[in-house]
């Protein structure tokens, strides 16, 4: 794993770190740069952008608008769209702040909303503080695959029932350090997030309408984390597909008795070419879910065992506040780095 040297090169540590992936931002850049002025924070805090190839021209815009903020920002820009857990890794890696909080770009998660998590994180001692509304101001069908995507966390990765996952949260210093050491190409945070801490809180927050632009979240999306849920965080596919072998045996071998014990006792010839047809056509198609369900575990193993990628980073640009001096300056990186085994 590389890691950028605009980052590695900077010593000194911040209080609070955000982290917001970039997608499609578009005119909602300007408003979310902007929430971020007035914060007062003691002991510092920093602003990591993440482009995750975004095709509307966001990253574009990006350096331009950082250039004259009065508090300390770094823009990855990444060389295409590697998905939105993929980003939040790689701004994970160029954090610095003692405490790491993720919010989306959408700012439907209101800052002072994040420093609060912040707040109970620092008075729990919990590793990591989810956030949970009592109203989210979402289209149904989001709500509906949010809910779908955290009975399917309980299931497949052992969550917590009264968790709520989302991917507005506040880190520990210490699980973001365990966090970036995976570099698979088919990250699922939440997943390991799961599997690494039961210092796990939670905390009622505000969820306010989208001001500006369109959410991203498509059913494209959700059909590829579901994806990286099952088949990189959980063999729980491999044993259904085991029981159901079983039970697909088990049915044959009834039916096959049941044939017998006709003929045997009351002298009965079932001729049933649609029935043996209907049976092989249903027992042939549990067998194929069960090979395309162990194809998928390999091909995956295959993958990254042959290097693919989780992110590769095009640039970096660190925007630094000296001290109290007001002194700005602006550095930027070219350059692909990879985030690999």
């Amino acid at each position: 794993m590389e890691r950028n040297f605009l980052n590695s090169a900077t010593s000194e540590s911040l209080w609070v770190s955000f982290v917001v992936p970039l997608y499609n931002t578009g005119d909602a850049l300007g408003r979310l740069l902007h929430a971020f002025r007035e914060l007062n924070i003691a002991g510092g805090y920093e602003l990591v952008l993440v482009n995750d190839g975004s095709p509307d021209g966001t990253g574009d815009r990006v350096p331009g608008l950082i250039k004259d903020l009065p508090y300390p920002v770094t823009f990855v820009d990444m060389a295409r769209n590697f998905g939105e857990h993929a980003a939040v890794l790689e701004g994970f890696r160029h954090a610095r702040g003692r405490y790491v909080v993720n919010l989306d770009d959408d700012l439907q998660n209101p800052v002072n909303e994040a420093l609060r998590l912040v707040a109970h994180l620092d008075r729990t001692g919990a590793d990591v503080v989810y956030a949970y509304y009592e109203e989210k101001k979402h289209a149904w069908y989001r709500n509906l695959g949010s809910r779908l995507t955290n009975s399917m966390a309980t299931l497949l990765v052992g969550k917590p029932r009264d968790l709520y996952l989302c991917s507005f949260r506040a880190h520990r210093r210490e699980l973001i350090d365990w966090l970036v050491r995976y570099t698979g190409p088919y990250p699922y945070i939440d997943g390991l997030i799961i599997g690494s801490t039961n210092r796990i809180e939670r905390l009622l927050v505000a969820h306010e309408e989208r001001a500006v632009g369109q959410s991203g979240y498509t059913l494209r999306r959700l059909v590829r984390l579901w994806m990286n849920m099952f088949f990189n965080f959980s063999i729980i596919p491999l044993r259904i597909a085991s029981v159901l072998g079983v039970v697909s045996c088990l049915v044959g071998l009834l039916g096959f008795m049941v044939v017998l014990l006709e003929y045997v006792f009351f002298k009965v010839q079932s001729p049933g070419w649609s029935s043996l047809m209907a049976g092989i056509t249903v027992f042939s198609g549990a067998q194929l879910i069960m090979l395309g369900l162990i194809g998928e575990y390999v091909g995956r193993t295959y993958m990254t065992l042959a290097g693919k990628p989780q992110s590769l980073v095009r640039s970096v640009t660190d925007h630094r506040v000296i001290g109290n001096t007001g002194i700005v300056t602006n550095a930027t990186a070219s350059g692909a780095t990879s985030s690999v085994i």
